[in-house]
């Protein structure tokens, strides 16, 4: 292959799906290179999109024109919003997804791209020219020419897998490991580690005893996750629920020096937030037991992914701790779990474009920067092909997301700034500012912005300004209907008899109103068609919050270079760790500004520091 292209994608993992289709959308000519074709959007461990944080990421990735909103939508079997009982800004939709379905609807979509060809074959090194990027070059020797170069290697760089005190190279079950980019990437001077992570057995599901676990249905109406879609087409699923329980933990216990974690065979770190299930008994020791959802893989396929018992213990303990759980006595193990050992870039080498600071053109996304999770490397692959197809077309604009403007920007901030000491993964905490970056929002944060970069189709940004001028129409109308509080009272409206008038926005604003009393009131109002109607809802009831909000983002960036008092005591500012105080009083920063940039710290605790600062003034 002789041709030059202005992006290279290598891997076809999520961060590579979506990377190669940002940078073919802003017009680069690009090739996503991946080891094998059948692997493209491969779900390696669980067959789920999204949740709480990251089911935020995803509605942002599909706001951008991204792909993975509309693969689930075509492939998801359980459709769930999470705390749909709470408010919008800590909802999390989430899908079951049908893992072959998955696959199958992402490589039909690439195969298909405007400006993107793919190509199966193995990336063994990356030549540079005056400290660029500037040819790739194939296992067999074959070289091709590139702008820019994205690298979405997920766990295969270096990769080793491990069953009990077994061990052996590869990138995941039945994949090789890629050796020489780990390789360039340190020749290259690059930071490297290692990190961990993990995936559970897979279980026959006509070996379970079913009737007698609880179930989990699917939302009765499900709710697509991209902007484009209305509908459902699926058939949905129930999952289940069974326990680990003390002769599940006492089994683990026996045999925890077998655990490739504890035998000391694997010297990455593991993800804290999604432990292995010998994790789980040897820190929550106090615990008895441990919910494991049980979840199909597929619509025609009988395997059953238990979510929640990730190991690397051998294959007779597994079999021995999987079976002592109810409905699993007599289960079949199709495949056993393991954990996976892989290399990873300190994402401080990072811009936020990220772009790397030492070879230029070359772009890193998903766990290859020390990120766990589908949605988190997907939303790195998006920002990565934006700019790298940007930088390869010569153009000046650049996609960097703000902290307050999305999830995205949330992880690539805390990415580059504060670098990893274990798998990242995306909270809804982790956002000072999450009542502004709620899911149902998404489009209405990024469309505009992805349609300036020219990531977004005028199909797409068509559809978004028609929605916004009916928002924008309906609020217009509502703001000119205007009722007293003796008005209120009548329909039956209860509030305080201040004598102030308020239009309709103002009274929808007080969460014991709802539209249907509003209807009561003007019928004109039931002409507003229900999805408008859900979000001006939820713009009013946020309304107070948010005005908040963005006082607060104007006055933080206003005084982050703001000077912290020497003789100041942490210990008296609330909402501050103990280890945070320990690295205050250790490191000394010299501004809020300082204090941010400290590992650990978060924005939250730096406007906590902000605000003790003032009042003591």
């Amino acid at each position: 292959m002789s041709e030059v292209y202005d992006v290279i994608v290598v891997g076809g993992g999520h961060a590579g799906v979506e990377a190669c289709a940002a940078a073919a959308r802003v017009g680069a000519k690009t090739l996503l290179i991946t080891l094998k074709l059948d692997d493209i959007g491969q779900m390696s461990c669980n067959p789920a999109i999204g949740g709480l944080g990251k089911g935020h990421i995803v509605r942002e990735i599909d706001a951008l024109d991204g792909l993975m909103g509309r693969i689930i939508d075509k492939s998801g079997i359980q459709f769930r919003v999470l705390n749909a009982s709470k408010g919008a800004a800590v909802q999390g939709p989430r899908s079951q997804a049908d893992r072959k379905l998955y696959k199958n609807v992402s490589r039909g979509t690439l195969d298909n791209y405007p400006n993107l060809t793919i190509l199966e074959a193995s990336v063994e090194d990356i030549i540079l020219q005056d400290g660029a990027v500037n040819t790739v070059v194939l296992a067999g020797g074959e070289r091709i020419v590139a702008k820019a170069v994205v690298l979405t290697t997920g766990t295969f760089l270096n990769g080793v897998i491990h069953i009990g005190t077994t061990n052996y190279g590869g990138g995941r079950y039945g994949a090789e490991p890629s050796l020489g980019l780990s390789k360039f990437l340190r020749n290259a001077g690059f930071e490297v580690a290692r990190l961990k992570t993990g995936t559970p057995a897979r279980l026959n599901g006509k070996t379970i005893d079913w009737s007698v676990l609880p179930k989990q249905d699917a939302d009765s109406e499900p709710k697509p996750f991209s902007f484009m879609n209305t509908k459902i087409d699926i058939p949905q699923i129930s999952c289940y629920i069974t326990e680990t329980n003390e002769k599940t933990h006492q089994i683990i216990r026996d045999n925890i020096k077998k655990s490739a974690m504890y035998s000391g065979n694997i010297t990455g770190v593991g993800p804290r937030y999604c432990p292995s299930i010998e994790d789980k008994v040897v820190r929550f020791a106090d615990k008895n037991k441990h919910q494991i959802f049980l979840e199909p893989e597929g619509l025609d396929d009988d395997t059953v992914y238990p979510n929640g018992i990730s190991t690397s213990l051998p294959a007779d303990v597994q079999e021995a701790f999987i079976r002592s759980m109810k409905g699993l006595e007599n289960v079949e193990i199709l495949r056993f779990g393991y954990a996976i050992e892989y290399d990873y870039v300190n994402p401080q080498e990072l811009s936020n474009t990220l772009e790397t600071h030492k070879v230029h053109g070359l772009f890193l996304a998903g766990q290859i920067n020390g990120t766990t999770g589908y949605e988190e490397a997907a939303g790195q692959g998006l920002v990565a092909g934006v700019n790298a197809g940007l930088r390869a077309l010569g153009s000046d604009k650049k996609l960097v997301l703000g902290r307050d403007e999305s999830y995205i920007g949330v992880m690539i901030d805390d990415l580059i700034h504060q670098g990893v000491s274990e798998p990242y993964r995306m909270f809804s905490s982790r956002a000072e500012y999450r009542m502004m970056l709620r899911a149902d929002n998404a489009d209405r944060r990024l469309t505009a912005r992805g349609y300036e970069v020219g990531c977004v189709s005028q199909e797409r940004y068509t559809k978004f300004s028609e929605k916004m001028a009916l928002v924008n129409k309906y609020k217009e109308i509502m703001a000119g209907l205007v009722a007293t509080p003796n008005d209120l009272i009548k329909a039956g409206i209860h509030m305080n008899q201040d004598g102030i008038k308020r239009n309709a926005l103002e009274i929808l604003s007080f969460n014991t109103v709802d539209f249907g009393q509003l209807e009561g009131i003007w019928t004109e109002l039931a002409d507003i068609p229900p999805a408008i109607m859900e979000l001006i809802n939820t713009d009013c009831k946020y309304y107070h919050y948010l005005k908040k909000q963005e006082e607060e983002i104007v006055q933080f960036k206003k005084e982050e270079n703001l000077l912290i008092p020497d003789d100041i005591n942490y210990k008296a500012v609330d909402g501050l760790s103990s280890e945070l105080v320990e690295k205050f009083n250790r490191i000394k920063p010299a501004t809020i500004g300082a204090a941010l940039r400290i590992r650990g710290a978060t924005p939250s605790s730096a406007i906590a520091l902000l605000a003790y600062i003032k009042k003591n003034k």
